[in-house]
C-alpha cells in the first residue's frame, strides 16, 4: 500500500521534509535563544546603577561603546578644532540643532562633543564659541549614529559646517585627521561645567561657562538592543513562526501521504481503473473521406 514512498517523487518530498524540518527547529532555537539573552541584559542593567551615575573613565578605557559602556561619563583632553552644526535634531519638541565641536586630542584622533542644544535653524541662531586653549571634557559616551537612529533629520545636500549624522564615517571625510568612532554629549551639569581648562580649576573655566549658558544638554540615549525592546519581542516573534513552519511541513507531509494512500487503496479495490480505456481506432480513410 505504502510502496509508492520508494518512487522518485517521494523521496525528493522526503528528502524536503527530512531537510526542513531541522532547518526550522534550528532557526527557531536560535531566535529564541537571542531573546533569552535580551531579556538577562534587561535583567543585569536593572541591577547596575545607571550609566550616569558611575564614574567617569578615560575615554580609551571605554572603547569601543557597547550596551555596557554606552552612557558612561567619559574624559579627554586637548584643543578643540572644526565645528559642525546638525540640524533637523530635536529637544522637548521644539526644532533646532546640534552644536558638534571635535576635540583634538593628545593621540592625534578627534573625540566629536555635542556640546549642546539650540533652537532655530543653522545660520540663524547665534552660537557660542568653544573654549580656547587646552582643556578637559567629560561627557556621556555614545555609539556612532546611523541611519536607522532615532532622531536623525537631513543627511544629506547640506551646506559647508554642517553634518546630517554624528558619526567618525561621515565626519572623517570632512577633517584632515582621524575621528574616534564614538561622541560624547556634554551632561546636565552645564556644557561649561564640563569642560575645564587642563591643570586649571573648575573657576578658571567662568568665561566659557557664561558663553555656553545658551546651549542647552542634550541627554544620553540607552543603548541599542540592551533591554526588551520592540527588536527582542520581535525576536519572540520569530521564534513562534519558526516552530509553526515546522509543524506546517508535517501537517502537509501526512495530508499528502494519507491522500496517495488513499488513491492507491482506491485503485487496489477497482473503485478508479489503473488507466482509461483506449478510444478506438478510426481507419485513416475514414477520416480523409469524412465517413
Amino acid at each position: 500500500m505504502y510502496r509508492f514512498l520508494l518512487t522518485p517523487r517521494w523521496w525528493g518530498i522526503n528528502l524536503f521534509v527530512v531537510l526542513a524540518i531541522p532547518f526550522c527547529v534550528f532557526m527557531g532555537t536560535w531566535q529564541l535563544g537571542r531573546f533569552e539573552d535580551r531579556v538577562h541584559t534587561h535583567e543585569a542593567a536593572e541591577k547596575q546603577p545607571a550609566p550616569g551615575a558611575r564614574a567617569a573613565k578615560p575615554l580609551d578605557e571605554l572603547l569601543p561603546v557597547d550596551t555596557e559602556t554606552s552612557g558612561r561619563p567619559a574624559t579627554a583632553t586637548g584643543r578643540y578644532a572644526d565645528r559642525f552644526l546638525v540640524p533637523g535634531r530635536e529637544l522637548d519638541d521644539r526644532k533646532g540643532f546640534y552644536v558638534l565641536d571635535m576635540l583634538r586630542t593628545d593621540s592625534g584622533k578627534a573625540l566629536p562633543v555635542v556640546r549642546g542644544w539650540l533652537p532655530g535653524k543653522p545660520g540663524q541662531t547665534r552660537v557660542p564659541p568653544a573654549p580656547s586653549g587646552r582643556v578637559t571634557v567629560t561627557g556621556d559616551l555614545q555609539a556612532s549614529e546611523n541611519a536607522g537612529t532615532a532622531g536623525i533629520g537631513a543627511t544629506g545636500g547640506l551646506p559647508d559646517g554642517q553634518v546630517g549624522m554624528i558619526s567618525a564615517a561621515s565626519l572623517v571625510n570632512l577633517v584632515p585627521y582621524q575621528v574616534y568612532d564614538a561622541w560624547v554629549t556634554l551632561p546636565s551639569s552645564g556644557a561649561g561645567g564640563s569642560e575645564k581648562a587642563a591643570g586649571a580649576s573648575g573657576d578658571a573655566g567662568g568665561a566659557a561657562r557664561s558663553e555656553a549658558t545658551a546651549l542647552r544638554p542634550v541627554p544620553a540615549t540607552a543603548p541599542e538592543g540592551g533591554g526588551l525592546d520592540l527588536k527582542a519581542f520581535q525576536n519572540l516573534g520569530y521564534t513562534g513562526e519558526w516552530f509553526v513552519f515546522a509543524g506546517f511541513v508535517v501537517f502537509m507531509w501526512f495530508r499528502l501521504l494519507r491522500r496517495e494512500a488513499e488513491a492507491a487503496r482506491d485503485v487496489r479495490l477497482g473503485l478508479i481503473p489503473d488507466a482509461e480505456p483506449a478510444s478506438p481506432s478510426v481507419p485513416a480513410a475514414e477520416v480523409r473521406s469524412g465517413t
